[in-house]
């Protein structure tokens, strides 16, 4: 059996920033990244829309908040010094109608709050300045935003951590993790390694990860898929940077939107519905082994009693162009039908408690032998580098 310091489950944008941090400081560490799949990056991380968020949504002080300040100027350094396409196009958010305007002031004083400079309120006139297209009450002007391929960042993460000694193992999948002695093996579907630590940054699989070395975990990830459309050649001057809605207050998703991309095109969209396998694409696209696993869990049962309006109106856009279009003609009211064609999707690994409560906020617990990452969604790729860093100052504690 090989025996490395630290193993690290997960070779998403999250495991590889945190292994890189642990080797920038300790290259000495013998470091492991064990993945399932054949590639890095295959699920969160590679079906990411390419926005790097500038902070302005998140609760100041919440690690949300704290992680993706500190982390969006770190990836912007990392983007520079090792040539990384990227691009400070800015967005706006904007409101249709006066009853969305308090939800947009709340925004922009989070945003002030969390410390971002150049935000700015803007008329309906200002916004259709930036935007010529978009019809609106009100707006904010965000400059910050940018774009990027997160695939390209997360290949990048990964050639540092190699070149500084450590290991990327792929078809690596984990099945068992326990402790004896001090020691702690994991088992994965073909072999068994030795570690005197454990990294869990298994996204869509974390809450079963964490339950093989802290079994009491009361919660469970609940996969939202996210589905796009995208604008075709002929109409993507309709949109020249980013634009957003104001989110429902009361529903933990922005709302379908347009993102320009950096390999060029527009995507539009997501929707959030719950996908019924966690890495479930498509709608028909089911394991009825995981579909179970939610809906029998007692916290998922409270969500949807919660917000079953909202998550009729989601599925109702999954299932039919025209609703999905109406949401967009809201923002841009130009678009139609037939300037669209399928484009990807992505599941979000949202965590949820036994009571209900979608949580917020980035989610961590730890014990002697293990650190688990038990709910990272967006910013995480923004805060990448960030949230790498304060795992690996839990990690470095131990040595």
């Amino acid at each position: 059996m090989r025996q490395f310091d630290v193993i690290i489950v997960g070779a998403g944008i999250v495991g590889l920033a945190t292994g890189l941090s642990l080797l920038k400081r300790r290259p000495e560490l013998k470091v492991c990244i064990l993945e399932k799949e054949r590639d890095i990056a295959q699920h969160q991380t590679g079906h990411n829309s390419g926005v790097i968020h500038s902070g302005i949504y998140y609760k100041p002080g919440s690690l949300k908040a704290t992680n993706c300040l500190n982390g969006y100027k770190m990836l912007l350094d990392f983007c520079v010094a090792n040539e990384v396409p990227y691009e400070l196009c800015g967005k706006v958010i904007v409101a249709t109608s006066e009853a969305e305007l308090p939800v947009l002031d709340n925004i922009f004083k989070r945003g002030a709050s969390n410390g971002l400079s150049g935000l700015k309120k803007i008329s309906a006139e200002e916004v259709r300045e930036i935007e010529p297209h978009v019809r609106c009450v009100a707006g904010i002007r965000v400059p910050q935003t940018g774009i990027v391929d997160y695939k390209i960042v997360a290949e990048k993460y990964r050639q540092l951590f190699e070149q500084t000694g450590g290991e990327v193992l792929l078809n690596e999948e984990v099945k068992d993790i326990f402790t004896k002695n001090k020691i702690t093996t994991v088992v994965s579907g073909r072999q068994e390694f030795l570690t005197k630590l454990v990294v869990n940054c298994a996204g869509l699989y974390s809450d079963k990860i964490s339950r093989m070395t802290m079994p009491d975990i009361r919660l469970q990830i609940v996969p939202f898929r996210g589905e796009y459309y995208m604008l075709k050649k002929e109409k993507q001057q309709l949109v020249r940077h980013l634009i957003y809605p104001v989110p429902n207050p009361d529903f933990p998703f922005l709302g379908v939107h347009f993102t320009r991309m950096i390999g060029g095109g527009v995507e539009a969209g997501p929707n959030a519905v719950l996908a019924f396998r966690r890495e479930g694409y498509t709608n028909h696209d089911v394991h009825w082994g995981e579909l179970w696993q939610t809906l029998r869990f007692a916290g998922f049962r409270k969500v949807a009693r919660k917000y079953w309006r909202e998550g009729w109106g989601e599925m109702y856009r999954s299932f039919s162009k025209k609703a999905f279009v109406a949401s967009l003609q809201k923002l841009v009211p130009e678009i139609r039908d037939e300037d669209l064609e399928p484009g990807g999707a992505g599941v979000r690994a949202q965590a949820c408690d036994e009571h209900g409560n979608l949580i917020d906020d980035f989610l961590i617990f730890e014990n002697e032998f293990v650190v688990n990452v038990c709910n990272a969604p967006s910013p995480a790729a923004t805060a990448s580098l960030s949230i790498g860093t304060t795992i690996a100052d839990k990690v470095l504690k131990r040595f």
